[in-house]
C-alpha cells in the first residue's frame, strides 16, 4: 500500500462534497508530475484530502478504488484520473503551518513542492500526520 496527498480547492471540490458523493473521479490534473503520481496509485492506496488555497489543511482520508484511466475532461487524451472513496474525516484538521513547523515532516513534498496537486507520502509521515489529525 502507498500513501498520498491529493489537493483540492474547497470552492471547486470540498471535503463536504466528497463526503456527500462517497466515490468520485479525481480528474482535472494537468501537471505531468502529478499525473504520473496518479498513474502510480493502486487500488487500496490511501490519500489525505487536502484543502488548498485559503484553508491549507488536511481534512480527511480517501481510498483509491479505481486505478488510472483516461481523463474524459482532457481533450488531448494525455492525462488520467483515478476514483477515490471517502474513508473518514480527520478529528482535527492538520494545517500546512503545523506541517512546516514539525521537524519530522519538513522533508515531505507538500512542503518542498507546494504547487504539486498529487503528492506521494512515506509511511512514517502518514502515521505521524494521522496522529496529528486524531485518527
Amino acid at each position: 500500500m502507498a500513501y498520498w496527498i491529493i489537493k483540492s480547492e474547497p470552492g471547486s471540490w470540498s471535503w463536504e462534497m466528497q463526503t456527500k458523493a462517497g466515490i468520485t473521479h479525481w480528474d482535472g490534473v494537468r501537471n505531468y508530475q502529478a499525473a504520473n503520481n496518479l498513474k502510480a496509485m493502486k487500488i487500496g492506496d490511501l490519500c489525505f484530502f487536502y484543502h488548498s488555497v485559503h484553508e491549507k489543511q488536511i481534512v480527511g482520508i480517501v481510498e483509491v478504488v479505481r486505478e488510472a484511466e483516461r481523463d474524459p475532461t482532457d481533450p488531448t487524451g494525455r492525462f488520467v484520473m483515478v476514483d477515490v472513496k471517502t474513508v473518514k474525516p480527520l478529528l482535527k484538521p492538520v494545517t500546512l503551518d503545523q506541517i512546516k513547523s514539525d521537524p519530522d515532516l519538513r522533508h515531505i513534498a507538500l512542503v518542498r513542492q507546494s504547487r504539486l496537486s498529487v503528492i506521494p507520502l512515506d509511511s512514517q509521515s502518514w502515521t505521524h500526520l494521522c496522529a496529528l489529525g486524531g485518527v
